[in-house]
C-alpha cells in the first residue's frame, strides 16, 4: 500500500469573515482564487450567515481545494475573526474583509517581503473604493521608507502625520509573533482593529512598507431604521470607550519613548472625541443620557482630559462634559 504524505503546512493562512454580504461576495472570492501565491490556504468563517453566502462559499469552495469554510452561530467580526486564527496552519498571517476585493499579487509582495527580510510584520498599502459615486484614490501617499525599521517607527510616522488607519487587513504577520503578543479580537466589539494595530507595531522589532496599493477597502452606503442606527451607534461608542482604556494601559509600553507616548495620547483622545459625534445621532434621548451617566461613573473624561495633548482636544472635552450635565 502507498504510503501517506503529509500535505505540507501552508505558509500563509489567509483569514477572511463572512456574514451577510452576498451582494459583494463574488467580487471578493474571485480576487481571492486569482491571488498567484503558491503555498496559501484561505479560511472562511460564515459567522451564521441568512442571506446567499453559505450557497456562493459552497460553489467556490468545491472548486477551491485551498478553502476551508468554517459554519458558526453568529458572533460577530471579532469571534470570526477569532475563529480563523484558531485553524490557521501557516507561518505568516493576513486578514481580508469579505465586502473588499483584492489584486492578484498582493499577498505575494507581502510575503515575499516578509520571507526576505525576516518580518514581524509586512506594512501594505490600498486603495478606498466609493463604488462609482468618486474616484478611488490610495490610504497612503506619503514617502514612508521602505527599509526595514522597527514598528514604534511606522507607528510613529503615521500618528505623527495623523494618517494611521487601524485597519489589521493592511498587514500581513509572522504567526509566532501573534502568538507570542496573544493577540486575539474583543469579542462583541467593533473597531477592533485599533488596539491590535497598536500593539502589534509597539512590539515589532522589523516592519518593512510595501506602498504599492493591492487592497480595495469598500466604502460602503449603510441605510438603517433609527432603532438599528442606535444600536450600531451604541456598539461603537461601546468599541470607543474600550479603546481608549486600552490605549492608556498601553502608555505604560512607551515609557522609554516620550514623543511616542504623546502621539498614542493624541490617538487616544482623538479617537474618544468621536463619542460624542455618535450620541449626537442616538435618536433615543434614553440612551444618550445613559452613555453620559456612563462616561461620569467610569471617569472617562477625566482619562481624556488626563491625556490631552493640546489645547484643542481640552476644549472639546470640557464642551462636552458641560453638555453632559444637560443631556
Amino acid at each position: 500500500m502507498p504510503l501517506d504524505v503529509p500535505k505540507p503546512s501552508p505558509v500563509l493562512s489567509l483569514v477572511i469573515p463572512v456574514y451577510n454580504v452576498a451582494p459583494f461576495l463574488d467580487r471578493f472570492l474571485g480576487s481571492i482564487v486569482a491571488q498567484d501565491l503558491d503555498g496559501m490556504e484561505v479560511i472562511v468563517v460564515d459567522d451564521g450567515s441568512t442571506d446567499a453566502c453559505p450557497e456562493i462559499l459552497a460553489r467556490y469552495a468545491a472548486s477551491c481545494p485551498r478553502m476551508r469554510v468554517i459554519r458558526q452561530e453568529n458572533g460577530g467580526l471579532s469571534a470570526a475573526r477569532n475563529t480563523g486564527i484558531d485553524h490557521a496552519r501557516g507561518e505568516y498571517v493576513a486578514f481580508a474583509d469579505s465586502d473588499d476585493f483584492i489584486e492578484p499579487g498582493y499577498y505575494r509582495d507581502l510575503l515575499t517581503l516578509a520571507q526576505t527580510h525576516g518580518l514581524d510584520m509586512t506594512h501594505g498599502n490600498g486603495l478606498y473604493h466609493f463604488e462609482g459615486r468618486q474616484a478611488d484614490f490610495p490610504i497612503y501617499t506619503d514617502d514612508l521608507t521602505t527599509a526595514v525599521m522597527a514598528g514604534r517607527e511606522v507607528l510613529r510616522k503615521r500618528l505623527g502625520e495623523k494618517t494611521f488607519l487601524h485597519m489589521v487587513w493592511l498587514q500581513l504577520y509572522r504567526r509566532d509573533f501573534i502568538d507570542r503578543l496573544g493577540l486575539r479580537f474583543v469579542p462583541g466589539l467593533i473597531h477592533e482593529d485599533v488596539l491590535w494595530t497598536t500593539r502589534a507595531f509597539m512590539a515589532a522589532q522589523r516592519v518593512a512598507y510595501a506602498p504599492t496599493p493591492g487592497y480595495h477597502y469598500r466604502q460602503r452606503v449603510r441605510r438603517l431604521q433609527p432603532d438599528q442606527l442606535d444600536e450600531r451607534l451604541a456598539a461603537i461608542v461601546d468599541s470607543s470607550i474600550h479603546n481608549a482604556l486600552g490605549l492608556d494601559e498601553l502608555l505604560a509600553d512607551a515609557a522609554d519613548d516620550p514623543e511616542l507616548q504623546r502621539l498614542i495620547r493624541w490617538q487616544l483622545v482623538d479617537g474618544a472625541l468621536s463619542i460624542f459625534h455618535k450620541l449626537r445621532k442616538m435618536s433615543s434621548t434614553m440612551l444618550r443620557r445613559s452613555y453620559y451617566r456612563r462616561l461620569r461613573q467610569e471617569a472617562i473624561f477625566a482619562l481624556l482630559w488626563r491625556n490631552a495633548v493640546e489645547w484643542p482636544q481640552r476644549r472639546r472635552i470640557a464642551r462636552h462634559r458641560l453638555k453632559g450635565l444637560f443631556a
